[in-house]
C-alpha cells in the first residue's frame, strides 16, 4: 500500500480495487429486464391524462405523443406541499382507486394511527361513490405511527415490509409521510429516502411518498424537510401549493376574486415518461376529493372570455 492509499484508506478498510463485472449491463440486457411502461389509473380527476409515452408511427416515422392513462407503473413518486394542500387526500384517493380495482395496496401510516387512517379511507371511498367494505382487505396497513420499533428502526421496518410483500403480493405502496421517518435527524434524510427508494424498486412497487414541506419554503418548489433529499432521488415529484388572494394583482393573475384560496398542482419532472409541465389549478371538494383543473393560463383565458361576453352589448 503506497502513501496515498494509506492516507485515504485506513488499513482495516482497504482492499485492492477489483472489476465488478455483474454491475455492467449492455443495453439489450437491461431492456430485457425492464418492466412494461403502462399507466396506473389514480381516481384523481384530471391527473391521469397528464402523462405520455413516445411512439414512432410505423408509416410516417414521426414521433407521436400517446396518453399513458395514469401515473407510470413502478414509479416512486414524491407528493409534496405545505400543510393543508391536499397531499394525504390525494394519497388516500389513489389508494382507494387501486384497492377498489382489486389491487393490494400497502399503506404505511407514520403520522396517524392505522384506525384513524382507515376512517379517512372509508370516507374517501364514500365520496368516490364506492363501498369500502367491498375491498377493505385489499388495503394492508403498516402502523408506524403507533409502533416506534418499526418507525425508529429501519431494519425492522424493511423486514416487516418484506414479510407483507411476500404474504399479500401488493403492487402499490403509500408512505404518509416519508418526512416523519427522519424527524430530528434531517442529516440522514437522503440516506433514509434512498433506502426506501431502493426497497420499492427491489419489490417492483408503484409508490407514493408523501413529503411535508416547511411553510418557509417556496410554495411551488419541490423542496421539503431535509432539503432536496426526496425530490433528487425519486422518479417523479408532484408539487401541491395554495395561496390566499389578497391583492388585485393576485386576483388578475389567477383569474380569481379577493379572498379566494387558490390551489395549484404541477409535475416537477418524471424520469420514466413524458408529462405535462404546466401549472394547473387544483380543487378540494366539500367531500374531500382532489381534482386537477385546467392550466392557469387556460383558466385566465376562460375568465377573460366570460367577462367579454358579459360586457358585450346586445346586437
Amino acid at each position: 500500500m503506497d502513501r496515498f492509499e494509506k492516507r485515504f484508506y485506513p488499513e482495516e478498510e482497504y482492499h485492492k480495487p477489483e472489476v465488478v463485472k455483474e454491475a455492467i449491463w449492455l443495453g439489450h440486457e437491461a431492456i430485457q429486464k425492464a418492466p412494461k411502461l403502462e399507466g396506473v389509473p389514480t381516481g384523481v380527476e384530471g391527473l391521469d391524462n397528464l402523462f405520455f409515452r413516445a411512439e414512432i408511427d410505423s408509416k410516417t416515422g414521426k414521433v407521436q405523443k400517446k396518453p399513458l392513462g395514469g401515473i407510470p407503473r413502478y414509479a416512486v413518486i414524491n407528493l409534496t406541499g405545505v400543510s393543508d394542500t391536499g397531499k394525504s387526500l390525494m394519497a388516500e384517493q389513489i389508494a382507494i382507486k387501486r384497492a377498489s380495482e382489486g389491487e393490494k395496496v400497502v399503506f404505511i401510516t407514520v403520522e396517524s394511527p392505522a384506525p384513524f387512517v382507515a376512517l379517512g379511507l372509508k370516507e374517501r371511498a364514500a365520496a368516490m361513490g364506492l363501498k369500502f367494505e367491498e375491498f377493505e382487505d385489499n388495503i394492508i396497513m403498516l402502523d408506524a405511527a403507533s409502533n416506534h420499533k418499526i418507525r425508529n428502526n429501519l431494519p425492522d421496518m424493511f423486514e416487516t415490509l418484506a414479510y407483507v410483500y411476500r404474504t399479500y403480493k401488493p403492487r402499490f405502496t403509500i408512505i404518509d409521510s416519508i418526512t416523519g421517518l427522519f424527524e430530528a435527524k434531517e442529516m440522514l434524510a437522503r440516506q433514509i429516502v434512498r433506502q426506501f427508494f431502493n426497497f420499492m424498486k427491489k419489490w417492483y412497487q408503484t409508490a407514493i411518498f408523501v413529503s411535508q414541506k416547511r411553510s418557509g419554503h417556496e410554495e411551488l418548489s419541490a423542496e421539503a424537510a431535509g432539503g432536496y433529499a426526496v425530490s433528487h432521488i425519486v422518479d417523479c415529484t408532484f408539487v401541491m401549493a395554495k395561496e390566499l388572494v389578497l391583492t388585485q394583482y393576485q386576483a388578475k393573475l389567477y383569474g380569481a376574486e379577493i379572498g379566494d384560496l387558490v390551489r395549484f398542482f404541477r409535475i416537477d419532472g418524471c424520469r420514466l415518461c413524458g408529462h405535462d409541465t404546466k401549472l394547473h389549478l387544483m380543487e378540494i371538494t366539500d367531500l374531500g376529493l382532489v381534482k386537477i383543473g385546467p392550466t392557469l393560463s387556460e383558466a385566465r383565458k376562460r375568465k377573460f372570455l366570460r367577462k367579454e361576453e358579459t360586457n358585450t352589448p346586445p346586437a
